[in-house]
């Protein structure tokens, strides 16, 4: 019997090449100097706070300039308690100016850069650039007019005249802030308002004003910073009386004399948390809405 032995020819196998290596994003040196970086501006930054906390727990013979990195050797609240006695009502006085400084000043340049945006009118682009040169004139420049100019007016002094200086010179940056943003909102929008018969105001009320909620967290958050730390202001047009928690925190620091350090840093800290407290709540949105009228869409 005769048996046919049959041959198989060897295939070639190819060889897949090998996938290429994945490389690390970045360098072990190149990232480790970089966090090293950010901790030494980390470190910079929390160096105050650090010496204003510990500082604001001590007693009147621990708080002194020679032991101000040294943790304190008795802890005591008598300066919070202080600290919150003295600066509770100006505090209080505070938030009646910066709350409606803040609001009315958003509300006008809203509209000012809603105007100066998308209905245009001749000398529209004059109009707007000296709006904007408000930014640009130092506070000190025009005290001793704006001074005079209060007194001619009779105004009264305190939380009345101060609402209506930080909403005056809140309109430029509020104004800037909006006309970039609306420029970024469809035209289309607009256009098809203007078919529907609605007019400028009903336009941007029904419109316009309902999206324009991010640019409103970005002025309602640099407005009430400002007016709040504002100090010039509150020295020429109000009183210990009637003056924001900036004039009482320099009262109750003797004015250029520090002498109780404890009380000094602990009211330093108190009246910092209701900014704190506004940008810990809103601060995420803060970077949202700069962004968000920084292209044109």
């Amino acid at each position: 019997m005769a048996a046919t032995l049959s041959t198989t020819t060897a295939q070639p196998t190819t060889k897949r090449p090998a996938p290429p290596s994945r490389r690390p994003a970045g360098f072990p040196l190149a990232r480790t100097l970089r966090y090293a970086a950010l901790l030494f501006f980390l470190l910079i930054v929390l160096i105050p706070v650090y010496v204003l906390l510990v500082t604001s727990f001590k007693g009147p013979g621990d708080a002194a300039p020679s032991r101000a990195w040294s943790l304190p050797s008795t802890w005591t609240l008598d300066n919070w308690r202080t600290a919150a006695d003295t600066l509770t009502p100006a505090i209080g006085r505070t938030l009646q100016m910066v709350i409606p400084s803040a609001i009315i000043s958003a509300l006008l340049g809203s509209i000012n850069g809603f105007v100066l945006s998308r209905w245009s009118f001749r000398g529209a682009n004059l109009v707007f650039t000296l709006i904007l040169f408000g930014m640009f004139i130092p506070y000190q420049a025009v005290i001793i007019p704006l001074n005079e100019l209060v007194l001619d007016l009779s105004l009264p002094s305190g939380v009345p005249t101060l609402i209506l200086l930080h909403v005056v010179f809140g309109i430029p940056i509020t104004t800037l802030i909006f006309r970039n943003y609306y420029q970024t909102v469809p035209h289309e929008l607009v256009e098809a308002a203007r078919i529907d018969g609605a007019g400028m105001l009903r336009t941007y009320w029904s419109v316009i004003l309902p999206i324009s909620i991010p640019s409103f967290v970005v002025v309602l958050i640099w407005q009430f910073t400002s007016a709040w730390n504002d100090f010039l202001f509150a020295v020429f047009f109000s009183s210990s009386q009637n003056g924001p928690v900036t004039l009482a925190l320099n009262n109750l620091a003797n004015g250029a004399l520090l002498q109780d350090y404890g009380v000094s840093m602990a009211g330093a800290l108190f009246a910092s948390l209701p900014t704190l407290v506004v940008y810990i709540v809103l601060g995420r949105y803060f970077v949202g809405g700069l962004m968000s009228g920084s292209v044109k869409s």
